[in-house]
């Protein structure tokens, strides 16, 4: 067969395209005013990490002299950090327009954020006393001109460029001698804004009006007071903000600790690369050349205009003002059928297998677990996996409520879980000090892997207790992400289990499993060999299928392997909810694929597999995406779900999702984010699944 250009998708640039789909939901007119600007907020979070990420990983191959092209799915790294560049200062003006809209609607339902030009007299002196006693005693103010060198900005901190122009006379006084300024003098500061103050403050209400004045107006506003004893002629401030690689460097030194190696790395990241410079496109030619000068901004960094205010990622938590009317409707989180929270969850577990749907049902089945299995006399070890806690974990509680109930408490706990390293270090800590045995994973591997298993002695034997799940256990994201969690007594999944944790101490022994599929030695070779089953069963005349849904799809290898399939006739149906680097739909190569990616009210975050099997389905959850990194080079775990009635669920639950078409974008070779549109009823996937429960229940 003739070589098919353009196999793959660039892996940054399909990213890309998945963030402009974060910012398909702000542009919604369907979606509620507020929840918009939160979804302005996860884009521009997203960006965030993107840069100190991904970026910043081209960045570093590009400095390095090598073009990258098998990397970099055929792209040149030097070309790819200017395509980046130019599609986000596009994404980055459409985010404006976006907001600007968005604050006009506002307007119109009597919310009103305001500038420090547009304050009345009735709220002077509320912002004045707000500026006094919580703003001025947490700001940082340098001046810069004098400084032999510049100061360390922090990465993604925001901070006001201040540009004073002098009077041409000397100042007065005693003051004569320190200020003394030549005509026209123009002296350059930075004010930085500070992180631990609300961004949004909401100024006392006027009538039927709410108002709220952006925080680093609310400094713009009373920066006089900052700068009164300068003789200035005109004051002006502009945003600007950096963002640093944030590539961990763990250094070998043998006498220090793990948890000391990560912090020391993590304290790095202040003094890392910058890989983006973001300014306010008003700011003053001159202000601009001066800052870019003395921060030594070079052009493989990516420079971009934006708008008055940066940190967008605060919208996130825009302040609701009581408005229900104006954000999602809350909806309940359900039972599991069959599963009550107020009786014994073993005793039931030890019966059937049970699957929970987060955020669909609520997360308390795994806080139950764990409470009873901390107070049950009978269970005598947990162990456990940790990525991701909330920041206040019943989950870390639980484990340390089952230590001092005597029970042996093992965690695997993931010091280098991206953004979370500080957080975990500090259960570490805790956790530590508590009596849990504490494992720090696999050297060269993040152990990413969710799973949860509970030894218990019944009638002089050890039966074991578990479940296994798509995402952390996290009591707080999991009312915003949706993941699948398998409550099992499978002896045998929970054997290998143990094995997997075995792993964690014993690296050098490899084990084998029947059930689970483990990276990093297992889980290309066993999907591979299932979609050969397809392939072999369509060649022998019968059908093959495969329904996948995932996060991200990036593995070369993975691809080819599709490719083959969809060339033999295979039919593949996939949810793909971030990058996806395969080209659907091309004669010769796929177009037995199909792919649409699903951006809603819930951040899209299962991974699930089906395979045909000759009509007996094989049904997989698992915490791998079908990415280099979580093939090769970490712990993952793939699970079997054998229970008949739980494997109809997640088919259903997986053609509900393939029936949107509401809030389904296809994936194509266009990258266009065009919505999924047919003559079918409408479907969305995420409603449709909460209603899916309901009538379970009844």
């Amino acid at each position: 067969m003739e070589e098919i250009q353009n196999q793959y998708i660039n892996r940054e640039l399909s990213w890309l395209q998945f963030n402009a789909r974060v910012l398909q939901e702000a542009a919604d007119e369907t979606v509620p005013l507020i929840e918009r600007l939160r979804f302005l907020g996860i884009f521009s979070n997203n960006l965030d990490e993107f840069f100190k990420v991904r970026y910043a990983t081209v960045k570093r191959i590009a400095l390095a002299g090598r073009k990258g092209k098998s990397a970099l799915g055929g792209e040149v790294a030097k070309d790819l950090l200017e395509d980046i560049t130019r599609i986000v200062i596009k994404q980055q003006a459409e985010s404006q327009n976006i907001l600007r809209y968005i604050e006009k609607q506002l307007e119109k339902k009597n919310i009103f954020i305001i500038n420090e030009t547009e304050v009345s007299e009735s709220q002077k002196q509320f912002i004045v006393n707000y500026f006094v006693q919580k703003v001025s005693p947490a700001l940082v103010t340098i001046i810069l001109n004098d400084l032999a060198e510049f100061p360390l900005l922090k990465d993604s901190g925001a901070y006001l460029a201040v540009k004073m122009v002098m009077k041409k006379e000397k100042a007065p006084g005693r003051l004569k001698k320190m200020f003394s300024t030549a005509p026209n003098e123009i002296r350059y500061a930075l004010i930085e804004i500070p992180k631990d103050i609300d961004r949004f403050v909401v100024l006392p209400k006027e009538g039927d009006k709410d108002y709220i004045i952006i925080l680093d107006d609310l400094v713009r506003y009373c920066m006089h007071t900052i700068f009164n004893i300068f003789n200035y002629e005109s004051l002006s401030a502009h945003m600007i903000k950096i963002t640093r690689d944030a590539e961990l460097d763990i250094d070998n030194d043998l006498s220090k600790s793990f948890i000391e190696k990560i912090s020391s790395s993590v304290k790095g990241r202040e003094i890392s690369e910058p890989v983006r410079f973001v300014y306010d496109d008003k700011i003053d030619k001159d202000t601009l050349r001066f800052l870019k000068h003395k921060m030594g901004i070079k052009n493989t960094d990516s420079v971009i205009p934006g708008g008055r205010y940066h940190n967008r990622r605060d919208y996130m938590s825009f302040p609701s003002l009581g408005r229900e009317d104006l954000l999602y409707d809350k909806v309940p989180p359900l039972p599991v059928e069959g599963l009550s929270l107020q009786g014994s969850v073993l005793e039931r577990i030890a019966k059937k297998d049970y699957l929970l749907f987060a955020p669909y049902h609520t997360f308390s089945y795994v806080i139950r677990f764990l409470r009873e299995a901390a107070l049950d006399p009978k269970v005598k070890t947990i162990k456990i996996t940790v990525y991701r806690l909330a920041r206040a974990s019943q989950v870390a509680s639980s484990l340390i409520n089952a230590v001092k109930n005597g029970k042996q408490v093992t965690v695997q706990i993931e010091l280098q879980a991206r953004f979370d390293e500080e957080a975990n270090i500090e259960y570490a800590e805790q956790l530590q000090s508590e009596g849990v045995k504490l494992i720090f994973g696999v050297a060269g591997l993040k152990v990413h892997s969710k799973i949860c298993m509970i030894e218990r002695e019944e009638h002089d034997k050890i039966r074991r207790y578990g479940f296994i799940s798509t995402g952390n256990f996290n009591e707080s994201t999991a009312k915003i992400y949706t993941d699948y969690t398998l409550f099992t007594a499978n002896q045998a999944i929970l054997k290998e289990m143990n094995l997997v944790f075995d792993f964690f101490e014993t690296n050098y022994k490899i084990n084998k499993y029947k059930h689970l599929i483990v990276s990093p030695h297992y889980t290309g070779k066993v999907f591979s060999k299932l979609i050969d089953k397809e392939i072999a069963s369509v060649r022998s005349g019968k059908p093959g299928y495969l329904k996948v849904k995932m996060n991200s799809l990036t593995n070369y290898k993975m691809i080819d392997k599709l490719y083959e399939a969809s060339r033999a006739g295979v039919k593949i149906q996939m949810i793909v909810r971030g990058a996806c680097c395969l080209v659907p739909g091309v004669e010769g190569m796929s177009e037995n694929i199909e792919v649409i990616s699903i951006v809603d009210k819930f951040l899209e975050h299962p991974r699930l597999f089906i395979f045909g099997n000759g009509g007996n389905p094989k049904v997989y959850i698992s915490s791998a995406d079908w990415m280099t990194r979580n093939i090769d080079n970490r712990v993952e775990v793939s699970c079997p779900v054998y229970d008949e009635e739980i494997k109809k669920e997640l088919i259903d639950t997986f053609e509900i999702g393939w029936s949107d078409n509401v809030k389904a974008r296809v994936i194509s070779g266009k990258q266009d984010n065009a919505y999924r549109e047919n003559n079918l009823p409408k479907v969305r996937s995420q409603f449709a699944t909460y209603d899916y429960y309901v009538q379970k229940l009844k």
